[in-house]
């Protein structure tokens, strides 16, 4: 049995330089990817972000939307997407439609009319100006081809789009095996400096009738399939519960540097575009803004019998 050899800091060892930092240093680095609630989503270098959601939930859509503008609010910003299930015209398509309001079924099927024109124009453009900073990864689809992509385009950040279906190098007993070693290797990329974002297919849960779904409430850390090391190795977790038709709550499930706070998006499919929710007041805000509307009713008509 090889000798064992203690290896360790004592707090002395670190405090005088981590004083330093905590009292001069440079904040990290964040890619901001929109405003109001948005804004509190953290990915930069060094982070891996997970985003998960169930089949049509709009995980693709909202990753999507985050990267693109990530890309419009960072003009350094170099980014690699790999994405498995969808060709870069379709991709495309879909931001096309949210950029410039126009339904993506016009889009697809290439029935946009006259009255469309500007708009379309608008959004092209928008697209056209970071065409050169977005790069997306071609066949194979493992992590290979990924690491060797990102690297000779000199990307800030890495999306993978979904982790289940892009294998890691070398032989692995199972799926669980081949995503662990998968998010192995992104942790890797992180500590380098790459910012990551990780999307990953859920598993159904039980609702409280004990059927099969993928119910927002009954979604948690847990519903990532296939591996434990997904919600391990990244520094947040989010995933996409679907609400009703046009809202979905962002689930923040972890939060390894700050405090794991849900953001309510609305969701225009037409347009495949994620807003912030308007905030629902409490029933004692909607009672004083009642008692406010009739003091005001009441002040008016005072002055009116003036």
């Amino acid at each position: 049995m090889p000798e064992l050899r203690a290896n360790f800091l004592t707090t002395a060892d670190v405090f005088d330089g981590w004083r330093d930092d905590v009292l001069t240093g440079t904040p990290p680095t964040f890619y901001p990817v929109g405003s109001g609630e948005l804004a509190r989503i953290e990915i930069g270098p060094k982070l891996v972000t997970l985003i998960g959601g169930a089949p049509g939930a709009g995980k693709t859509a909202f990753t999507m939307q985050c990267v693109v503008d990530a890309l419009r609010l960072t003009p350094t910003l170099r980014a690699t997407v790999c994405n498995i299930e969808m060709p870069p015209e379709v991709l495309l398509d879909r931001q096309l439609a949210r950029l410039s309001g126009v339904d993506c079924r016009l889009i697809r099927y290439r029935t946009i009319g006259s009255e469309h024109a500007d708009r379309i124009d608008q959004g092209m453009n928008t697209l056209e100006a970071i065409g050169e900073r977005l790069s997306l990864v071609r066949p194979p689809f493992d992590l290979a081809n990924v690491a060797a992509s990102a690297d000779a385009f000199d990307a800030d950040l890495i999306v993978l789009d979904y982790i289940q279906r892009i294998p890691a190098p070398g032989k692995h007993d199972d799926r669980r095996g081949s995503v662990d070693a998968t998010m192995n290797y992104l942790r890797q990329f992180a500590d380098a400096g790459i910012a990551v974002i990780v999307v990953a297919a859920v598993s159904r849960t039980k609702d409280k009738r004990g059927r099969s779904s993928y119910d927002a409430e009954g979604l948690n850390l847990a519903s990532f399939r296939e591996s434990s090391e997904l919600e391990f190795g990244a520094d947040d977790a989010f995933i996409l519960g679907p609400n009703s038709d046009d809202t979905v709550t962002l689930k923040h499930l972890k939060a390894r540097h700050t405090e794991a706070a849900d953001i309510e998006l609305e969701f225009d499919r037409p347009t495949q575009s994620f807003t912030p929710a308007e905030p629902q007041m409490s029933d004692e805000s909607y009672k004083l803004r009642d008692a406010l509307a009739s003091m005001w009713n009441t002040t008016e008509a005072a002055d009116d019998e003036d």
